[in-house]
């Protein structure tokens, strides 16, 4: 279990600095903040000074090993726009991404997994097909078309919720729904799939002769057995509804880090930019790494149960 914990723990530190080392070269790639920063009329002497000021003139390679330093302490430095630093401004707007995120995840768990359980009951059904063509149309639409269609439907023709904001639970809502409906539909068809492969097992066969209930032997026999990609995908999801909240945010106005990083990319603030990118991929990391860690611990639990069964 320790060498699996440090061999994680290394990878995790490897896969971070390939994401910031990314970005760093791709930001550096897409051009010279400075000529945002001041008037077409400013003279090169003062171009000069500014970029001076902010490290810009350096060798590339000084900036490199300069921002790898920085970051190794949690120093992202200074925001080019606003004068801030980057960490303080980032985690302000961390916490609506978060709430964004995690709404969406539960909206997506607490629909998909019954719409996957219950496809299993009568395979092939007309309401089988009919919930796996939902899901694949949420897997396909885009999400800024999706949210587009919400807000014209929900907000601008029935007027029933807000299409943009943040302050009320009904502004929740939409974008709720809109980052989470690709997610929904992951969910529903791996739970379906995983169920379909646990639901002709011997134990479920011997359910089934004690006398069970089928909705007892689908929740509490197939869908435990079945948990395990499960596990995975919703670990999956979680990181990829925070880097997907970046399209949400602007759709809806959502005060959120997504739509700080947008603004900063149009104003080429690669401190935030750079801040923003890996703090979701550290997110991808800790979730990617709590999932294996409840592998490994499932894993002892079982192996620790089989020897107690041979010994006894």
């Amino acid at each position: 279990m320790r060498r699996f914990l440090i061999y994680r723990l290394v990878r995790a530190v490897v896969v971070l600095w390939g994401v910031t080392t990314v970005v760093f070269v791709v930001a550096g790639l897409s051009g010279d903040p400075v000529t945002l920063l001041v008037p077409l009329d400013t003279p090169v002497a003062e171009i000069e000074r500014l970029r001076h000021e902010l490290g810009l003139d350096a060798p590339i390679s000084t900036q490199y090993l300069r921002f790898l330093s920085e970051v190794s302490r949690g120093d992202f430095g200074r925001s080019i726009r606003y004068g801030e630093p980057v960490m303080g401004l980032v985690l302000e707007r961390l916490g609506p991404t978060l709430e964004l995120a995690t709404a969406s995840l539960l909206l997506a768990i607490s629909v998909a997994i019954p719409v996957g359980v219950f496809s299993v009951l009568k395979p092939n059904s007309l309401y089988d097909r009919a919930a796996m063509a939902v899901t694949l149309l949420g897997q396909s639409t885009p999400t800024f078309l999706a949210g587009i269609l919400l807000i014209l439907v929900f907000s601008v023709q029935l007027r029933l919720l807000p299409s943009g904001g943040r302050g009320r639970w009904l502004d929740l809502v939409l974008p709720a729904a809109t980052l989470g409906a690709w997610a929904m539909a992951s969910i529903a068809r791996l739970t379906r799939t995983a169920m379909l492969e646990v639901i002709h097992k011997d134990y479920i066969r011997t359910a089934r002769a004690k006398g069970l209930g089928e909705s007892a032997i689908l929740v509490r026999h197939a869908l435990k057995n079945a948990a395990i990609p499960l596990v995975t995908i919703v670990g999956l999801q979680l990181g990829a509804l925070l880097a997907g909240a970046v399209v949400v945010e602007t759709v809806f106005s959502w005060p959120g880090m997504g739509r700080l990083m947008i603004q900063a990319i149009g104003a080429r603030d690669y401190p935030v930019v750079q801040a923003g990118v890996f703090l979701v991929a550290a997110g991808f990391v800790v979730v990617n790494f709590l999932v294996d860690l409840s592998y490994a611990a499932n894993s002892m639990v079982d192996f620790r149960r089989d020897n107690l069964s041979f010994g006894s």
